[in-house]
């Protein structure tokens, strides 16, 4: 099935196993023919259980099938390359632009959903190194994921996410990124909505626009901006180095945003990205996270923004979360925001 999305042309399939496959591609793109996956997968049978931890009231899953997912195959087995004869991946088809699938190893299962998104087959780049026509394509396949899973009445949060680098654990060294439909809510989300929640009542106006106007008048920590963006090292950041990318118009989810503020923050996402891999002059671990509102409790008072954090505190040092961070959650931090802020704006200069 082709149908035509904002600034993309959707292509839905199957896989062999009943999984669903969703091409993206530029809106004057020849209309994609998918490809049969011929592999004859056995239908997936993945458990997941919920628990509630009774001192914190945080849900903890267990997905233990996860645990016998690919981990770190050679370069000419990756699943998520384009498909060749000799490997047959997630992909069926010779070649694509942006393909978004089922995990086939997900973290929840029944309730909630788990994607894999593709920034491009070309297997040996990085998001950093994507065109910004690309990036923005990308862009277009966030938006739509996320507003279909947002409808869906089984999941409370969508999180759209990127790991990047061995140091954070990831398993595929392929350029993708995930996203959940979480179907309760992330306890970071609810943390965030009560301080917003009480900051409303307390100030009358919404918490995430006064910590972007505060950040831009300030301007010690921001780091580059655009008309409709600005990326920020923010005043109490965790992580060694941290940037947080907001929309100066108050959204509550990427599908929100319109043509010209995807424009925008394709093309300073790229910057900060490049600023990252200069910082050290060579490739930075990172998180990227998506923050949209929540799908149905507290959404006015939601702010989408992305945070981006990497662990490295040093060109050759790494920082761990050990003691106070793992055991108390009580963050020590190794660099201060305004020095970084600093230095990723001399990166750009």
């Amino acid at each position: 099935m082709n149908t035509t999305a904002r600034g993309a042309r959707r292509t839905d399939t199957t896989l062999s196993d009943g999984r669903q496959l969703i091409y993206y591609d530029p809106a004057d793109a020849p209309v994609r023919v998918p490809l049969e996956d011929t592999r004859g997968l056995p239908a997936p049978k993945p458990l997941a259980e919920f628990r509630t931890d009774p001192l914190t009231g945080d849900t903890i899953t267990f997905a233990t099938h996860r645990n016998t997912r690919t981990y770190l195959p050679p370069a000419d087995q990756c699943p998520l390359d384009a498909s060749r004869p000799g490997n047959a991946t997630e992909i069926p088809d010779h070649d694509y632009n942006v393909a978004v699938f089922e995990n086939r190893f997900p973290s929840f299962s029944g309730p909630g959903r788990c994607e894999v998104v593709c920034f491009t087959s070309d297997h040996t780049k990085s998001f950093t190194q994507l065109s910004q026509g690309q990036a923005r394509l990308v862009v277009e396949a966030w938006a739509d994921r996320t507003a279909e899973l947002s409808s869906r009445p089984d999941i409370e949060y969508v999180f759209a996410f990127e790991n990047r680098g061995r140091e954070i654990g990831v398993t595929l060294s392929h350029p993708h990124g995930q996203i959940y439909g979480y179907p309760f809510l992330p306890p970071r989300i609810q943390t965030l909505m009560a301080r917003a929640r009480e900051y409303q009542e307390v100030a009358g106006s919404n918490l995430f626009a006064d910590v972007l106007a505060a950040e831009r008048k300030d301007g010690r920590r921001v780091v580059a901006e655009n008309a409709n963006w600005t990326a920020f090292v923010p005043q109490a950041a965790r992580w060694p180095v941290e940037v947080h990318l907001y929309p100066h118009r108050q959204v509550a989810g990427i599908s929100d945003l319109t043509t010209e503020e995807r424009d925008d923050f394709a093309q300073l996402y790229l910057d900060v990205l490049g600023r990252f891999d200069g910082l050290y002059g060579e490739d930075l671990p990172y998180i990227a996270a998506w923050h949209p509102a929540p799908v149905r409790v507290d959404r006015e008072l939601g702010y989408l923004h992305l945070e981006l954090l990497s662990i490295r505190r040093a060109q050759d040092k790494i920082k761990y979360l050990a003691g106070s961070e793992s055991g108390m959650g009580a963050f020590i931090s190794d660099t201060l925001p305004e020095d970084v802020a600093e230095m990723l704006r001399k990166v750009g200069s």
